[in-house]
């Protein structure tokens, strides 16, 4: 895979992850929009390694507190609220773990790189961001997450597994639906994403001993560089949702899915 192709896909990953758009949905279209070959679960994966890396970075603080609760967890240190706020994470983590490794072993993923299904998810879910944006309250901050709230959006964080849906649009929209503001929506979002990406992460350098020479220095410098733009997009995004709504995201989404429904049909 030559490096114009794979600073595409990072770049595609590294914005399209942290924007409510649907990173998995736009990596499959790639090759079905252009000449490039399909780039294969295996680089999805490196991508979302990458991105993993830029949470941990930008929300060092946050993931240092997580850290904290997991050491007091096992009697190193104290620090109770940590270690709510940590296990709340593990329990809302679950949902997507055990369907993912479901999918993975059964097969199933592979049928999931559809055009077409990345285009209705695109609408459908891109409409209920809208909905539970305009409609969500701004009364709760993460430190006041409840194990109920972690539960119910790492439901809908399951979800995501499917392309097209947006892992971090889907989070949001049940976050603010649950009364968290627009800022810790995403806070929450990206928070609970690091076991579930780590989870695929680990899968993926499983399937990366057995890869060829070729294929895993594609996925090393994929993964750097998404990294890159990972932490650019973060900046630019908890930034605009402090002045702004999801609208923008909502538009983009129907309007991209009623675009890949007329040039698939």
């Amino acid at each position: 895979m030559d490096f114009i192709q794979l600073l595409i896909i990072a770049i595609v990953q590294g914005v399209t992850e942290f924007l409510p758009i649907s990173s998995s949905g736009h990596l499959i279209l790639i090759p079905k929009l252009t000449d490039l070959p399909d780039q294969g679960p295996l680089i999805d994966v490196a991508v979302h390694v990458g991105t993993l890396a830029a949470i941990i970075v930008y929300f060092w603080r946050d993931v240092q507190g997580l850290a904290k609760g997991g050491l007091a967890s096992v009697g190193i240190g104290s620090a109770p609220a940590e270690r709510r706020l940590f296990w709340y994470i593990v329990a809302g983590t679950i949902p997507a773990v055990v369907l993912g490794l479901f999918l993975k072993t059964g097969g199933y993923l592979e049928g999931f790189r559809s055009a077409q299904l990345v285009a209705v998810n695109l609408i459908f879910w891109g409409v209920v961001l809208g909905l539970a944006d305009h409609f969500g309250k701004h009364v709760k901050t993460f430190e006041q997450a409840t194990l109920k709230d972690t539960v119910i959006i790492g439901l809908f964080q399951a979800l995501a597994l499917i392309p097209g849906t947006s892992r971090s649009g889907i989070t949001m929209s049940a976050a603010r639906v649950l009364g968290y503001g627009r800022v810790e929506s995403a806070r929450f979002s990206f928070l609970l994403s690091i076991p579930a990406i780590a989870g695929a992460g680990l899968l993926a350098v499983l399937d990366l001993a057995d890869a060829t020479a070729d294929m895993q220095r594609d996925a090393l410098i994929a993964g750097a560089l998404t990294f890159v733009a990972a932490i650019l997009t973060m900046v630019f995004l908890m930034r605009f949702l402090k002045k702004a709504s999801m609208m923008v995201f909502v538009v983009y989404r129907v309007a991209m899915g009623v675009a890949l429904l007329a040039l698939v049909a």
